[in-house]
């Protein structure tokens, strides 16, 4: 028997939108909601990171600090202009996601780290931190 939503389909490319959101909600099903949040962080910094790469393949540089990832959903208004900035963006739902804290990602560019530095400052909302409160920055990801 087939249940929708659990086996591979077609139309989305893996195993669909049940076992994405088992992913995400076994680790908080386990008592461990802190380390599904930081794991959720890291997926996005991954993601977002695929974002900025495929815009410099475009336009041939980063987006700047001033643009700032907002320009991954719409076309940049200052500094240099896209001259060829994707129909639709580069990110999934039109919008730059917040961290899983709900604060917004810091970028900068060019970064100190690297090209760019893309960075949630955890729990708490601010640089540095220990444990939950620690930040979860791009450079230090595998």
């Amino acid at each position: 028997m087939l249940i929708e939503g659990v086996y591979p389909d077609r139309n989305h490319g893996g195993y669909g939108y049940l076992g994405i959101l088992a992913g995400l909600i076994i680790p908080r099903i386990m008592g461990r909601p802190e380390e599904a949040r930081r794991t959720k962080a890291r997926i996005q910094i991954e993601s977002i990171e695929t974002a900025l790469k495929l815009f410099k393949l475009d336009n041939g540089s980063y987006p700047t600090t001033e643009q700032g990832l907002q320009a991954l959903v719409e076309p940049p208004s200052v500094g240099k202009l896209a001259s060829a900035w994707r129909e639709g963006g580069y990110l999934e739902k039109g919008k730059v996601p917040k961290d899983p804290w709900d604060n917004e990602y810091v970028y900068l560019c060019p970064g100190i780290h690297g090209d760019f530095d893309l960075v949630s400052y955890g729990a708490d909302g601010e640089t540095g931190g220990e444990g939950k409160d620690m930040d979860i920055n791009n450079w230090e990801l595998e």
